[in-house]
């Protein structure tokens, strides 16, 4: 359904050093840099889904209140690998490694990264 999802930044270096330290563990590799933007893949996919951006209009970056962007994880260890990346990399806790109320499977962490912007983690298999 969402072809791709873009977060602002105000400090482009400090979010590519963040986000290389934290989307690796749940198989996201950087695979564009330059001085506007940084994008994202899953391993296997050609096309960057996830990308970090100055704003175009050369305004300061600021957060959505009630917006997130949840990663998928495989595994519930992905899930609590994230969380300590992000943690370990500067991030705001949000909500440590648990299972969660959506349904019987949902077991998600939650983060603020450096801008302030709202992380999930999630993986919705019975382990």
């Amino acid at each position: 359904m969402l072809l791709y999802v873009t977060l602002g930044t105000n400090d482009l270096y400090r979010a590519r050093h963040f986000y290389d330290a934290v989307l690796p563990v749940l198989g996201y590799r950087r695979q564009r840099y330059s001085e506007e933007e940084i994008g994202y893949s899953a391993d296997g996919d050609t096309r960057c889904r996830f990308w970090v951006v100055t704003p175009f209009n050369r305004r300061r970056a600021a957060s959505g209140n009630g917006s997130m962007v949840a990663f998928e994880a495989e595994t519930r260890a992905a899930v609590d690998a994230f969380h300590a990346a992000a943690i370990a990399a500067g991030a705001v806790d949000e909500g440590e490694p648990g299972l969660r109320s959506y349904h019987a499977h949902f077991y998600a962490a939650y983060v603020r990264d450096l801008d302030g912007n709202k992380l999930s983690a999630v993986c919705e298999k019975d382990e």
